[in-house]
C-alpha cells in the first residue's frame, strides 16, 4: 500500500493515524511541536522532525520534497492549519516532486483560515453569519462602538496565531475600554483581529458539519453537537456527541460549494437563540480536533479521502453511530471547575459523558505512548505553574493555581527538541 505522510501529530494528527495505520495504511509521522502525541502511536512506521511550517516555511517545503524520493506516491496530509497553509501555499512544487496533496487549492485554504474572508464569503452565498468588522486601528474599534452593541467578540483573523499567544479561540469583550485594551494586547502581538456581534447561548448551541465533498457534490456527511469546550467560555471543544442535525446540512453544503470545495471539510455552527439559525463560526480546510469521533462512530474520512485520491474510489454515504461521545479528557478535568461552579452545572451533568459510551481523545488501549507523552507535557506543565518565582535566598515558593493560569505559548512551551524512531 503506498504511504500517508502526516504532518502534525496533535490531536488531529494522532486520529488521522489512527484511523489509517489500523487499516493497514503505512503511516509516517513529520511533526515541528515535542507537544505531538502521534509520535509515540504504535501505527506510525517512522517518526521525524521538521522545520517549523510558519516560521522557517522554505525549510519546511524543501524538507517534504526531499523526504518524497523515499515514500514515493505517498498521500500527504496537513493536521494542523500551519502545516496547511504552508502545504497548500506550495501544492504544485510538492505534487512535482511526487505527493498526493489531501489539502484544498490555495484560495480555498486562505479563505478559510482568513476569518475575515470567511465571513465575507459566507455573507455573500447567503449562509447565516454573525455580523463581522474587520479593526486595523483604534480608531476603528470606536467605529464598531458607535453602531454595534457590547458585548461582542474580538476574534483573531488567523486563530491558530491568536491561540498559540492567548490560549483561547477569541475573547469576549464587554464594552469600548475592554475591546481597546484587547485590541492592543493582540496588536502588540503582530494579530489581525475582527470584531463580531456576540451570539447569545453556551457552548452546547455549538455544532460540527463535517463533509467530503467532491464536484459540488457532499458524498458523505455527518454532524455532532459540542458539549464542553476548553477553555469553558472561549475555547475549542474537549466533549462533542454524535448526533444528526439536519438544520447542519443546507448551510453546509452552500458554504462548501461557494467555496468550490474538494475533499474534506469540517464546519463548525452555533445556534443563534434568538432566531434559531445555525450560524457560521468556522471552516476547517483539514482534519478537525474531534475527528476521531467520526472514524470510531463508523466513517472513516482519512481512509475515504485515501481511497478517494490513490485508488480513484468515489466515496458514499453510510449510517454513523448516534449518541457516542469525544472527550479530550486533560483539557476537560482542567476546566472541571469552570462548569461545576454554574448553577444549574451538576457533577452528573459533568460525568454523564463518561457514564455513556465513549471515546478518548488520546488514550487508547491499543495505542498507550501518545497518552504516555500527553501525561509527561501535562506534569511539566502543572508543576511549572505551581512554582512561583523565588524568594530572595530561599527556595522557589510553591503557589498552585486552580484553574491554572492562561500563559503566553512563547513563555510557557519548551523550546522544540528533535525526535526519531
Amino acid at each position: 500500500m503506498k504511504p500517508v505522510v502526516v504532518v502534525g501529530g496533535y490531536t488531529p494528527g494522532l486520529a488521522v493515524v489512527r484511523a489509517l495505520g489500523t487499516q493497514g495504511v503505512p503511516v509516517v509521522l513529520v511533526g515541528y511541536d515535542p507537544r505531538d502525541m502521534g509520535q509515540a502511536s504504535r501505527w506510525v512506521r517512522e517518526s521525524l522532525v521538521c522545520p517549523h511550517p510558519e516560521r522557517e516555511v522554505e525549510a519546511f517545503v524543501a524538507f517534504l520534497v526531499g523526504l518524497a524520493d523515499r515514500w514515493p506516491g505517498a498521500m500527504l496530509v496537513p493536521a494542523s492549519d500551519r502545516s496547511l497553509a504552508a502545504v497548500a501555499t506550495h501544492a504544485s512544487r510538492l505534487a512535482a516532486a511526487g505527493y498526493l496533496v489531501a489539502a484544498p487549492d490555495e484560495s480555498t485554504v486562505h479563505t478559510c483560515l482568513r476569518k475575515v474572508d470567511t465571513y465575507a464569503l459566507a455573507e455573500r452565498a447567503g449562509v447565516p453569519s454573525p455580523a463581522t468588522t474587520l479593526v486595523t486601528d483604534e480608531d476603528a474599534v470606536r467605529d464598531y462602538a458607535a453602531r454595534a452593541p457590547f458585548p461582542a467578540v474580538l476574534k483573531p483573523v488567523l486563530s491558530h496565531r491568536y491561540y498559540a499567544v492567548f490560549g483561547r479561540k477569541w475573547t469576549r469583550v464587554d464594552d469600548l475600554e475592554h475591546a481597546l485594551a484587547q485590541f492592543r494586547l493582540a496588536r502588540d502581538a503582530g494579530l489581525d483581529v475582527i470584531l463580531q456581534e456576540l451570539i447569545g447561548g453556551d457552548e452546547l448551541c455549538g455544532a460540527n458539519y463535517n463533509a467530503y465533498f467532491v464536484d459540488g457534490e457532499p458524498l458523505v456527511e455527518m454532524t455532532a453537537a459540542k458539549i464542553r469546550n476548553s477553555p469553558a467560555e472561549t475555547g475549542s471543544p474537549c466533549v462533542v456527541v454524535s448526533r444528526e442535525l439536519p438544520d447542519l446540512l443546507e448551510p453546509g453544503r452552500r458554504m462548501l460549494r461557494a467555496l468550490d470545495y474538494r475533499g474534506f471539510a469540517n464546519i463548525e455552527f452555533k445556534r443563534d437563540p434568538r432566531d434559531g439559525l445555525y450560524k457560521i463560526i468556522e471552516v476547517n480546510a483539514r482534519h478537525n480536533l474531534s475527528a476521531l469521533l467520526a472514524f470510531r462512530c463508523g466513517i472513516n474520512f482519512p481512509l475515504l479521502q485515501y481511497r478517494h485520491l490513490v485508488h480513484g474510489e468515489r466515496p458514499s454515504q453510510t449510517d454513523y453511530r448516534q449518541g457516542l461521545y469525544w472527550i479530550d479528557v486533560t483539557r476537560d478535568i482542567k476546566e472541571a471547575w469552570a462548569y461545576l461552579r454554574r448553577p444549574d452545572y451538576s457533577l452528573g451533568d459533568f460525568l454523564r459523558p463518561y457514564r455513556s459510551p465513549h471515546v478518548a481523545a488520546v488514550w487508547d488501549v491499543r495505542d498507550r505512548g501518545p497518552a504516555r507523552i500527553r501525561a509527561g507535557h501535562t506534569a511539566r506543565e502543572a508543576a511549572r505553574r505551581c512554582v512561583g518565582p523565588a524568594p530572595r535566598g530561599g527556595r522557589p515558593a510553591r503557589v498552585c493555581r486552580w484553574p491554572p493560569s492562561r500563559v503566553p505559548a512563547s513563555r510557557d512551551r519548551p523550546a522544540a527538541r528533535p525526535w526519531r524512531r
